[in-house]
């Protein structure tokens, strides 16, 4: 017998008797002819055949790379781990974020602040033309109040109202302008 026997080579490779016969019925071992492995070719060709995250996995091994790992594959995968979680960890973050915007959770940003920028400006719009809708009722009941308080006749002129009011309104919403949203 040139090579090794199944159990020798599980034995040699760190792996089941199992995996080193289906990777036989693979063929990512090399055989002589009398049905034994060659134990050096078979380790170069399970390296370039097989998947160095499936090599870790079937040894038990802990995700260090080194001699002390127990698989023999390429000598340092651990860029290719990294690269793997990476895309995983990218990958179910992906996920999350379709779910919570399916959720309504997540709002575009560019819209959000669409929205608040229309919002502000129906506000401010409502509140500069308030005063030209008021300021004749309120003289009237001011007047009124006056009048009843007192018992002459007060007239209250509904444009000087208008303009105070307007000088009062406009200096609020000067104090709301410097407020800024941010969504971010």
């Amino acid at each position: 017998m040139k090579g090794m026997s199944e159990r020798e080579y599980s034995a040699h490779s760190g792996l089941s008797r199992g995996a080193i016969q289906k990777a036989r019925k693979a063929s990512r071992l090399v055989v002589y002819a009398d049905g034994s492995i060659n134990a050096a070719a078979s380790d170069v060709r399970r390296g370039e055949m097989t998947d160095p995250d499936q090599q870790r996995r079937s040894t038990g091994g802990t995700g260090r790379t080194g001699g002390d790992s127990g698989f023999s594959g390429p000598a340092d995968s651990s860029s290719y781990l990294k690269a793997r979680t990476a895309l995983t960890v990218y990958q179910a973050q992906e996920r999350q974020l379709a779910i919570q915007k399916k959720k309504g959770v997540l709002v575009d940003r560019a819209r959000a602040e669409a929205l608040v920028f229309r919002l502000a400006r129906q506000e401010r719009d409502t509140w500069v033309t308030w005063p030209n809708r008021v300021a004749a009722l309120m003289a009237a009941k001011l007047a009124l109040e006056v009048e009843k308080q007192t018992g002459q006749i007060v007239l209250i002129e509904a444009a000087t109202l208008q303009r105070v009011l307007e000088a009062y309104v406009r200096e609020q919403l000067a104090a709301l302008a410097d407020l800024r949203v941010s969504l971010g």
